[in-house]
């Protein structure tokens, strides 16, 4: 089953640090957004590989959007 990251807060994509085909691990981080001036990294919650991207980096995101997939 797909593991899905949304986004955790309204912002703006800063760095996208993975891409599709990448292996990750889970706890490591995947996109960072700017909140407010403060950076926010989201991290996978398991290991696998990245399915699909939803964002690019300066995309404006609302919280709760779907951002990346991983299988």
């Amino acid at each position: 089953m797909a593991e899905q990251i949304m986004t955790q807060a309204p912002g703006n994509v800063w760095k996208v640090l993975v891409k599709v085909g990448d292996s990750v691990k889970a706890g490591e981080t995947l996109f960072i957004l700017e909140v407010m001036k403060t950076e926010v990294p989201h991290e996978a919650e398991s290991g696998g590989v990245v399915s699909k991207l939803h964002i690019a980096e300066e995309d404006a995101v609302d919280v709760g959007q779907l951002a990346v997939e991983i299988e």
